[in-house]
């Protein structure tokens, strides 16, 4: 290659990231901090990271089970949703009560199809109990059982369109990675805050022990002082933006610890009995992902196939309900 040939080549401008991709990068700059635009080359330093954390979502969302039925019918037939409800007017309880499926029924998307898909996320519970046990003709009481049920159950992203549901799963995967990583920086402006506030404090304790003779007591005061200085400039320059950008960029790299799906396998009864007998005709062997967010908090997640006009009974029973108690 020509020498002029390679200068034309470094003076061409760079080529334009993918629409999915400038979107996401338009994204990153809302959601963590405006900031980060004003870094040099912020578009060509982040693209690759990005499109990594959306590929990582892709494989999340890919993997999800689904998409189960969740209606009476399926808590007759299927362990896992019999599982997944105590009873089965707690579906409907659940479809009722849900502001994501209320907000959804109340446009005219709903009627593009008689199911619709949502994203179904509960947590997992687990309590020990006294119970009876049967041993053929012989039954055992106060026998000591683990009980396994879910609780905080919710729909996310309900939509006719299973496809358009998944793409907004993978753009929630991604803001949820965006706002662990704010929270880290609203960790790291606390402590700057903090830190002022004792470089502050420190100052003023000094300017009146350098008017008295305690020599030793400046001494030590002196390089805790300079040791405060040095924390605040390391996080002060850590928060500048082209050293923010590294920082995001690195944590895009490798988003498992934040956000990740764990395979999870347990054994139960039709009561939901913890057991260890997986041949047993009574009983089944559930298998499930288990969610991990930024919270740390493990749930269920599997996506959820819902009769548009069951869910719409259920808003209006949830509501008649409401309107009752109100009224008492």
């Amino acid at each position: 290659m020509s020498l002029l040939s390679a200068v034309a080549d470094f003076l061409k401008p760079a080529p334009l990231p993918e629409p999915h991709l400038a979107r996401a990068l338009r994204q990153v700059a809302e959601w963590v901090d405006p900031v980060l635009r004003n870094a040099t080359h912020f578009d060509h330093r982040l693209a690759a990271p990005v499109e990594h954390a959306l590929g990582y979502c892709d494989g999340l969302v890919a993997a999800l089970p689904g998409p189960i039925d969740i209606d009476r019918q399926a808590f007759v037939r299927d362990p896992m949703v019999h599982a997944l409800f105590a009873t089965a007017g707690d579906i409907e309880q659940m479809l009722g009560r849900s502001q994501a499926v209320r907000d959804f029924l109340a446009g005219p998307a709903c009627w593009e199809a008689d199911h619709f898909y949502a994203l179904l996320v509960a947590r997992r519970q687990q309590k020990k109990r006294l119970g009876m046990r049967q041993h053929g003709e012989l039954i055992e009481n106060d026998v000591p059982q683990l009980v396994l049920y879910f609780s905080d159950h919710s729909l996310i992203e309900p939509n006719c369109d299973l496809a358009l549901t998944r793409e907004r799963l993978r753009c929630r995967g991604l803001e949820s990675l965006l706002q662990t990583f704010q929270e880290h920086l609203d960790a790291l402006r606390h402590e700057r805050e903090g830190l002022r506030a004792d470089v502050s404090v420190e100052r003023a304790h000094l300017t009146v022990l350098r008017g008295t003779t305690a020599g030793r007591e400046v001494e030590v005061h002196t390089r805790h002082l300079a040791e405060l200085d040095a924390r605040l400039r390391r996080i002060a320059e850590s928060l500048m933006p082209d050293p923010l950008l590294d920082a995001l960029a690195d944590f895009l790299r490798a988003p498992e610890p934040a956000l990740s799906l764990s395979p999870f396998s347990i054994t139960v009864d039709r009561l939901g009995v913890v057991s260890d007998l997986a041949g047993d005709s009574n009983v089944h062997t559930l298998h499930f992902p288990e969610l991990s967010t930024r919270d740390q908090r493990l749930h269920l997640a599997m996506l959820a196939r819902i009769s548009r006009d069951e869910a719409l009974e259920a808003v209006e029973t949830v509501r008649d309900q409401q309107h009752r108690f109100m009224l008492i």
